[in-house]
């Protein structure tokens, strides 16, 4: 059963598993899509297996083929429609240890996280990639602060405690903060 569709992927689920399969895209040369198709489905599965060993909830990869991932299905209900300074808190710290790690999730938003008994489960690292630098992670977060500004009450308060969670987790937390007041008013002026 379909469950999903996206720019690059449709997702269906079958009982306890969820498929993510890239379709061909006859905009592109058929060799030149099949090679993005299979190196985006192979850095996502891996990144998302490397982000499970940094410490942070994903779902469980079962299975890769050239272009689908098969994973455990996670139960529960989308951050977006329970968030809470105490579970955006809980998001600083899964972030942290993401960043720590050298990895950028490339789509921080609270649809792409699932509560799911006690614990924030990170999805959907399709545009996720690795690198360390304090603007990277600057941009990643200042995408789940643009989430929060503009889908969520009390934004300041669910800002503030993801800042308290980040900063446990992140050595460079406080340079990248400080980079996200920069991006936003970069953002103003362009």
């Amino acid at each position: 059963m379909e469950i999903g569709r996206g720019a690059e992927a449709v997702i269906t689920c079958d009982g306890e598993t969820v498929q993510k399969s890239r379709p061909a895209k006859s905009y592109r040369q058929p060799q030149l899509d099949q090679r993005i198709r299979t190196e985006r489905t192979l850095r996502e599965a891996r990144i998302t297996s490397e982000a499970r060993r940094l410490g942070v909830t994903t779902p469980i990869i079962r299975d890769v083929s050239r272009f689908d991932l098969k994973m455990e299905k996670i139960e529960g209900e989308k951050l977006k429609d329970v968030i809470s300074p105490h579970l955006s808190r809980m998001v600083g710290e899964m972030v942290g240890k993401l960043h720590r790690g050298g990895i950028i999730h490339g789509d921080l938003t609270t649809s792409n996280m699932i509560f799911c008994r006690d614990r924030i489960c990170l999805i959907d690292f399709g545009l996720s990639y690795y690198e360390k630098t304090v603007e990277a992670q600057g941009v990643d977060v200042h995408v789940y602060f643009q989430t929060l500004e503009s889908t969520h009450d009390r934004p300041g308060e669910l800002m503030e405690a993801f800042a308290d969670g980040y900063i446990k987790t992140n050595p460079q937390a406080e340079a990248v903060l400080q980079r996200v007041k920069e991006i936003k008013a970069r953002g103003r002026y362009l």
